[in-house]
């Protein structure tokens, strides 16, 4: 059954895994990255803004990202999650998750429909 809830993501999804053959893509690892939530607020950090940059070298991804804020008690958890979550795709060699400060996240970079969902 198809849920109405435009922030649950399906945990097989299809598109988040590359063809056989084909490279690895910037837009595969942000979906994969989008089965990673934060415990304490419910939603994906992609869609939170965690996530600040993804860059895919051959078969090497690296993920610069953030957390909530500095004292965030999940951070140890969402950033092993992400680098797990990153290793689930096929043909992924090296993976580095960066945990980046500056710019400092707010707010402001959650994305537009799940700002305006939480009230924002």
């Amino acid at each position: 059954m198809a849920t109405e809830d435009p922030f649950v993501q399906e945990e097989d999804d299809v598109e988040s895994q590359p063809a056989p053959g084909e490279a690895l893509s910037e837009d595969q690892v942000r979906l994969a990255l989008r089965r990673v939530k934060d415990p304490e607020i419910g939603l994906n950090i992609v869609d939170l803004g965690l996530i600040y940059e993804v860059s895919v070298d051959g078969a090497d991804v690296t993920v610069d990202m953030s957390l909530t804020s500095p004292g965030c008690p999940a951070g140890p958890q969402i950033l092993h999650e992400a680098e797990e979550q990153v290793r689930t795709l096929p043909g992924v060699g090296g993976v580095n998750v960066n945990l980046i400060w500056s710019p400092p996240w707010t707010p402001d970079r959650i994305e537009p429909r799940v700002r305006a969902y939480l009230g924002f």
